[in-house]
């Protein structure tokens, strides 16, 4: 089941959230240390003050899978939506949880009032990701070398955008 995500899933996607940058460090900016969707309050906090701002998650039964959208706070950038996190649990890839994650982002960026452009980044060390992007219509419009570095590694990040 895919829905959004309440405030009593608050705590699961915390555990997930930490799970995701623990499992694929360099598919993610944020660390462990540092990252706001990891800590429930923040959280809270952050997805109160922003009611258009979502994390969808996949429940069978309990939050394996998960996908946040939000959309650009400054009004001359209001038509962008903004996906971010998705993250599937090893036990659950290869189900079409993605899929149906980043088309229930979508439906929910084409309820939004003015909104034309949905955006996000994917690292080079997911190619998985992007090659559905791209399926889903998404185009790389950049990239940014060396983007993340983790214990001695590198990976790039690419732009990408669906006009929807």
């Amino acid at each position: 089941m895919i829905r959004v995500l309440r405030d009593d899933d608050v705590e699961a996607y915390s555990e997930l959230r930490r799970a995701a940058l623990l499992d694929d460090p360099l598919a993610f900016v944020s660390s462990p240390e540092d990252d706001f969707a990891s800590d429930p309050a923040a959280l809270r906090e952050n997805l109160t003050a922003n009611p258009e701002s979502v994390i969808l998650g996949a429940f069978e039964p309990g939050l394996v899978a998960a996908v946040g959208l939000y959309r650009d706070r400054h009004a001359k950038a209001a038509h962008k939506v903004h996906a971010w996190g998705l993250y599937v649990a090893p036990s659950h890839r290869r189900q079409g949880l993605a899929r149906q994650l980043i088309e229930g982002i979508l439906g929910h960026a084409r309820s939004l009032p003015g909104v034309a452009k949905v955006h996000l980044t994917v690292s080079s060390s997911a190619p998985g990701a992007q090659q559905l992007y791209a399926q889903l219509g998404f185009q790389v419009w950049g990239e940014e070398p060396d983007a993340l570095r983790y214990e001695g590694r590198s990976v790039d990040d690419r732009h990408m955008v669906l006009a929807i």
